[in-house]
C-alpha cells in the first residue's frame, strides 16, 4: 500500500460527508459561536488518538502477540461491518441521538465517529506491515485528517447545500468503495496467513 491508497483508505474510513448529519444533530443545542471550537477540539482529540496508535502500533501488536495477517483479517471484518452499515443503515437508535443538552466531549464525535475501530485497525495495520514507512503513513493520516477537518469545519454550509439526503447518498457511495477495500484487506490477510503472499487471492 502506498501513500495515496493509504490516504484514501483513511479518508473513506473517517467518512466526513457521512458524519455531517451526525455532527449537525449533536451540535444543534450548542451555541453557534461555540460550534466551530467544539468541532476543532473533537478533531484534534481524534487526531491524537490515531497518532498514538500509529506510533505505538508496532509495540502494541508485539506486546499482544498479534501478527500482520490477524490485523489484516480483523481490520477487514470490522471495516466490512461498518461499510455494510453505511450502505444499509439500520433502523432504530441513530448515532446522533442523545438525551439532554450537554456539549459532546470525546464521545461520540472524536471517538468513534472519526477515530473509530476501523480507523484504529487501519493505522495499526499500516504501522505493523511497514514500520520503515512510518513517515509515509504519518503523511497519509495527516492528509486524510486535514481533508476530514476541512469538510467538518464547513459542515454547516455543506449541510445547507447537500441536505440530509445528499449526505446519506455520499455516505452510501463511500460505503460501497469501503466494502470492496474491506474484502481485499481480508483476502490479503488470508493469503499472508496461508503463505501465498499478498494479493494472491
Amino acid at each position: 500500500m502506498d501513500y495515496l491508497s493509504a490516504t484514501l483508505l483513511l479518508l473513506f474510513i473517517m467518512d466526513p460527508f457521512g458524519n455531517i448529519p451526525v455532527f449537525h444533530s449533536l451540535l444543534l443545542q450548542v451555541e453557534r459561536a461555540r460550534r466551530l471550537r467544539v468541532i476543532v477540539r473533537e478533531l484534534m482529540i481524534a487526531y491524537v488518538v490515531l497518532l498514538a496508535f500509529l506510533f505505538g502500533g508496532e509495540a502494541i501488536t508485539r506486546y499482544l502477540g498479534l501478527k500482520e495477517p490477524t490485523l489484516s483479517i480483523a481490520g477487514g471484518l470490522i471495516l466490512l461491518l461498518i461499510a455494510i452499515g453505511m450502505v444499509f443503515p439500520r433502523h432504530g437508535l441513530d448515532p446522533g441521538e442523545r438525551t439532554g443538552e450537554e456539549e459532546p466531549f470525546l464521545v461520540p464525535l472524536a471517538v468513534p465517529m472519526i477515530a473509530g475501530p476501523s480507523a484504529v485497525a487501519a493505522v495499526l495495520l499500516l504501522s505493523s506491515r511497514a514500520p520503515e514507512q512510518l513517515l509515509t503513513w504519518l503523511a497519509a493520516l495527516s492528509c486524510a485528517w486535514l481533508l476530514t477537518a476541512l469538510v467538518l469545519v464547513t459542515s454547516s454550509r455543506l449541510y445547507d447545500h447537500i441536505g440530509d439526503r445528499g449526505a446519506k447518498a455520499i455516505e452510501r457511495l463511500i460505503g460501497m468503495v469501503l466494502i470492496m477495500m474491506a474484502v481485499q484487506m481480508f483476502l490479503d490477510g488470508v493469503s499472508n496467513y496461508l503463505g501465498l503472499g499478498e494479493n494472491a487471492l
